[in-house]
């Protein structure tokens, strides 16, 4: 993290993130366009400009899939968390590889002389009241206005700025754009292209991103749900049911969820949610005495919620207690940096 919204510099696990995710991507591209170049031989320059449009597309969409499943994955293994580290750079790059696929788009019409047919085919009202004949560009610039929006406020100050809760609803439009991904594919290249790998593709891609989001909170609600009792305070488990260094999480009457952690014989709770980006506080671990949001690596004590110096930030922390040899939690949330973890051998 930084202070003042200075950039964070690079260290070893973002440079090797950032060289596969380009990797991967170039590799797709090329042998994408070498393989169609070898099957289909375009026959003049506006056909190997539609080879570019195709294969910038598919990658455009396949990253969108990809993006939409880290979370879930991560959820149910701990294995993807560090795909989530800097899955904003994935974003970003995914918002170029789209863009450049729409340049391609407006490069084709270029060199056929027919500019004015975009605006044609974007004002013919009439169409948009058809599902044949759609005008699904506007879906596609739709989805791209979106990916700019959230690859413009991609950067810590915006964060700041519109608050995490905002930000971070404000970043939940990235399911929108793959909404209108979708449309875009299934009333364009589905109807242009009879291939059957085109809707095979599209509904492995719907499956995939539903089912892993189904699947991941149907284990959340069955793992962290806990009844409260009669005064209200929520039974966890016995000490030793907390990893030593990391959290339990248990989803308050409310809603609310809060991530119980152990550091030895120390248990605390604070709010699941990080100051930062709303991450999964849950989900990391406590790393030099302070536990550490999985997302991005930002630290709070353990007692008190509050972020080392020179930090500023502060979480809402909860009353824990030993009662029967069971951890409890009071899931009525304390002021922000209230002292509140106890110790378990005392």
């Amino acid at each position: 993290m930084s202070v003042g919204f200075r950039a964070v510099q690079w260290n070893r696990d973002k440079l090797i993130y950032d060289a596969v995710l380009l990797a991967v991507v170039a590799a797709f591209i090329v042998s994408f366009i070498a393989i169609e170049a070898h099957l289909h031989p375009p026959k003049d320059g506006p056909a190997w400009i539609d080879l570019r449009i195709r294969a910038f597309g598919l990658c455009a969409f396949l990253m969108l899939t990809a993006i939409l499943s880290i979370g879930p994955l991560a959820r149910l293994s701990p294995r993807f968390l560090p795909l989530l580290y800097n899955r904003r750079h994935f974003g970003v790059l995914t918002f170029v590889i789209a863009a450049l696929h729409a340049s391609f788009m407006v490069e084709w019409y270029a060199v056929q002389n027919t500019l004015p047919n975009i605006v044609t085919e974007l004002t013919t009202w009439t169409d948009y009241g058809r599902f044949i004949g759609f005008p699904f560009k506007a879906l596609g610039l739709g989805a791209l206005l979106i990916l700019l929006l959230l690859a413009s406020t991609s950067h810590d100050y915006w964060l700041q700025f519109l608050s995490p809760p905002v930000w971070k609803a404000l970043h939940m439009l990235v399911y929108g754009a793959y909404g209108l991904a979708v449309m875009h594919v299934a009333l364009g290249a589905m109807q242009s292209n009879r291939h059957p790998a085109i809707p095979v593709l599209l509904a492995a891609s719907l499956c995939l991103v539903a089912g892993l989001h189904l699947v991941a909170g149907w284990r959340e609600r069955g793992c962290h749900r806990r009844r409260a009792g009669a005064d209200g305070w929520i039974a966890v488990g016995p000490p030793d049911s907390i990893p030593d260094k990391c959290a339990r999480i248990v989803n308050a009457p409310g809603g609310e969820r809060i991530a119980v952690f152990r550091d030895g014989d120390r248990v605390g709770a604070v709010t699941n949610l990080c100051a930062h980006q709303n991450g999964p506080l849950g989900e990391g671990r406590i790393i030099d005495g302070c536990i550490t949001c999985p997302w991005h690596g930002y630290q709070y004590r353990l007692d008190d919620g509050c972020a080392p110096p020179p930090f500023t930030e502060r979480l809402a922390t909860y009353r824990v207690r030993i009662a029967r040899g069971i951890v409890e939690v009071d899931p009525r949330a304390l002021a922000p940096g209230t002292p509140a973890a106890i110790s378990i051998s005392s």
